[in-house]
């Protein structure tokens, strides 16, 4: 019985207790929580239903936890309940119930842990969408990790999921980039306010040997030539880095095309602005054209045409929110770095004035990434050409160090990645003592096979060590987490529960000894130990799947 499972069975036994009683059987929640106490003397798991609705029902909730008490103790799957403090209930489960998780897991296999809650959801997530004016530096380093994970646990909880890149083609920023190739064309110093480094200079003679003749153009070809060219190349190699750190793209939307126009002459932002000014959401004042983003709780209003005709930034953000719905989405995903505060209400003010629903416009906003090695920080700059790269983290510890550890943290804090921890082969790197204990597991289960022995799950019973049931439990709340990891759009929560898991696995066969030992004879509990281990094994591949992050058989 997981964690899921028992709040179903509490939900169902505070509905025959209110009807039992006479009470309003509408009050129960549809979703009852179920927590592990933090003291196992306490019991397996506890719950504070009757603490919740007590009052409401017009119940004492000490009393109301006493019914439910004598009702959830005629459960076979409750070994026993009791009532604690003001209305707890503290529950111990039936080994057989408990223990059924483990055959649970071996039947389901990678699909233990998955749902369908989020099977209506059809959503749109963006991320990383750097400019291609240089590598992926570290902050996109750390989308591409943590846009990757939470697309998997999204998907792994019955999302449709579209990962999509928005390739920013269009505005300035390109076009100091194609004055920065240029210039290290011609052997010049890079402009003030250009880009530079080993990248710029490579990117430059590639252009250069692709098209001789070029230092003959004038200067608007030139540019042109540089632009459109380093653009391509530079967002090749961008594309390529992704796809070997494991994060790849279902769509790649470049920002030029809600600029481009069609044969009737419009462009996509042509034909927002349109739209808003016939709905009288934007309006004009000192020779430019105003979003109404006040009436929709921004701070201010936002200029979309400026007073020289020319479209402001915002305009293509609206023409491709606009896109996106277009095109199907009822969820839209945002993963924007830290210096992106203000797009939170201003999208959802975009959203809310073209009629759409801001609830489903989401923006969620990461935290800087630092780079610590011989425990000083590693210093950077983009402009200088000191930019720490996707490449040399993954150069410097490996994918899988660098996408756990990018993952591992809560977005809403900086992260400082220890390249001298991260190289360590002991239980103090976390990705390292979590693949081991995947590593171990395999080995024991190529060493039962060299004895003749395999698991079973017929006498699942006799798993009634204290270590086994913590393994047990720990196994039943990974769908929970990944439930939660879904909802709160946080996916560090998995790498955070296998860390636990391989701890309890670790304390498990420190008390339990899974094969036989000598001459001693293999029997049933030696079987249904091997069971729990290929359980905890199972687990620990589909949790480290889901952050994509390999499950070694051998370390």
């Amino acid at each position: 019985m997981t964690p899921t499972d028992l709040a179903a069975l509490i939900r169902a036994a505070t509905q025959a207790v209110f009807q039992a009683h006479d009470l309003d059987a509408s009050l129960v929640p549809e979703t009852v929580v179920v927590e592990r106490p933090r003291n196992p003397e306490h019991g397996d798991y506890a719950t504070n239903i009757a603490l919740q609705l007590g009052k409401r029902a017009g119940v004492n909730p000490r009393e109301l936890a006493g019914w439910l008490v004598d009702e959830l103790k005629a459960d076979a799957g409750v070994a026993d309940a009791d009532l604690a403090g003001p209305g707890f209930v503290n529950l111990r489960l039936a080994a057989a119930a408990q223990n059924a998780t483990v055959a649970t897991i071996l039947t389901q296999g990678a699909d233990y842990g998955r749902g369908e809650e989020l099977a209506d959801a059809v959503v749109n997530l963006e991320f990383v969408s750097a400019n291609p004016t240089g590598p992926i530096h570290l902050g996109g380093t750390r989308w591409a990790a943590v846009g990757d994970a939470l697309g998997r646990v999204l998907t792994a909880r019955g999302a449709s999921v579209t990962r999509e890149y928005y390739f920013n083609d269009h505005g300035e920023q390109i076009n100091r980039f194609a004055r920065s190739l240029d210039a290290a064309a011609r052997g010049l110093p890079t402009p003030d306010d250009g880009y530079a480094g080993e990248y710029i200079d490579q990117i430059a003679a590639a252009v250069v040997a692709a098209h001789p003749g070029i230092e003959e153009l004038d200067d608007e070809q030139r540019l042109e030539t540089f632009r459109a060219q380093g653009v391509e190349l530079m967002f090749t190699h961008i594309k390529a880095t992704l796809h070997e750190f494991g994060t790849d793209f279902d769509v790649f939307t470049h920002e030029n095309a809600m600029f481009e126009r069609d044969a009737d002459g419009n462009s996509l932002v042509d034909v927002v602005i349109a739209e808003l000014k016939a709905s009288d959401n934007l309006y004009s004042a000192d020779g430019a054209w105003w979003l109404r983003s006040t009436s929709y709780g921004d701070d201010k209003d936002r200029v979309v045409l400026k007073s020289d005709g020319n479209a402001a930034y915002i305009a293509g953000d609206i023409a491709y929110l606009k896109d996106k719905h277009d095109r199907g989405f009822n969820h839209l995903i945002y993963m924007l770095g830290a210096d992106h505060h203000g797009y939170v209400i201003r999208l959802k003010a975009a959203a809310a004035a073209l009629g759409y629903d801001d609830a489903r416009v989401e923006v969620l906003i990461g935290q800087m990434v630092n780079l610590v090695k011989d425990g000083k920080p590693v210093r950077m700059s983009k402009r200088a050409g000191t930019v720490i790269t996707l490449d040399d983290l993954v150069e410097a510890v490996g994918v899988d160090a660098a996408r756990y550890a990018l993952i591992r943290s809560s977005i809403d804090v900086n992260i400082d990645i220890d390249l001298d921890l991260l190289r360590k082969q002991s239980s103090d790197n976390p990705v390292y003592y979590v693949q081991y204990a995947h590593a171990r597991l395999c080995a024991l289960g190529r060493n039962a096979a060299e004895h003749g022995l395999s698991a079973d799950v017929d006498h699942l019973d006799l798993l009634s060590h204290p270590a086994e049931g913590e393994l047990i439990r720990t196994l039943g709340d990974f769908g929970a987490v990944l439930g939660t990891a879904a909802e709160l759009r946080e996916p560090h929560r998995i790498p955070r529960y296998l860390e636990s898991l391989a701890g309890s696995y670790h304390r498990f066969y420190s008390h339990c000894r899974v094969l036989p030992q000598g001459d001693e004879e293999a029997g049933d509990v030696h079987r249904a130990r091997l069971a729990l281990g290929e359980a905890t094994r199972q687990v620990l591949a589909n949790g480290l799947e889901l952050i994509g992050v390999s499950a070694p058989e051998r370390m």
